[in-house]
């Protein structure tokens, strides 16, 4: 086929990047967490290091996932307020990492330049069994690494944490990702 009847191919460059297979076997993903949380494990010294070594890596994931839909969708256009860009990363982020849309996006109450994102069951601490000497340990910073990653590499800089929170009825607790953003992301927002 030719580009433009000039009877050369297109380039390679010019081709769209496929999505691909969009699902990946739970217990292909289960077994990768795994794999990585062990790995940390054992070149760390505490459960500090390990959540940090996890946000590391997922924060590269987060900055490489907006250049990707950035590439992936040509006609799409950057994010320039806070708000939407805490939707694409509530719903386009979580239906492309996990194939459902975050269970809720909240702003916080008491603090301007506070969101939070929850999710009633994480796949990320699913299948995790912490050892007793690392009981406080939460998985779910690979996420926040992700979140942040995203946000940063948008311009928006911010803060993020993961914290596990009991509601009454449920089994297990949520997991809510608080993020804080800097005072030049919400002055800029609010103009």
């Amino acid at each position: 086929m030719s580009a433009g009847g000039s009877g050369v191919p297109p380039s390679i460059l010019d081709r769209p990047i496929p999505r691909g297979k969009s699902e990946v076997s739970l217990s292909a993903f289960s077994f990768l967490m795994s794999s990585v949380i062990h790995y940390f494990q054992e070149r760390v010294d505490d459960v500090l290091e390990l959540e940090k070594s996890l946000e590391n890596l997922g924060f590269g994931i987060g900055v490489r996932f907006l250049e990707l839909c950035s590439f992936r969708d040509r006609h799409s256009k950057r994010e320039l307020k806070l708000l939407s860009m805490l939707q694409f990363v509530s719903s386009t982020l979580w239906r492309t990492l996990f194939g459902k849309a975050a269970d809720s996006l909240e702003k916080s109450v008491d603090h301007d330049d506070e969101y939070m994102i929850s999710e009633k069951d994480s796949l990320i601490n699913r299948y995790i069994s912490v050892p007793r000497d690392m009981g406080t340990i939460n998985c779910a910073a690979f996420m926040v690494g992700i979140i942040r990653g995203v946000f940063v590499s948008a311009s928006f800089p911010c803060e993020v944490s993961a914290h596990y929170v009991a509601t009454e009825g449920e089994k297990l607790p949520r997991t809510v990702y608080l993020m804080k953003f800097s005072r030049e992301v919400i002055e800029c927002d609010s103009v």
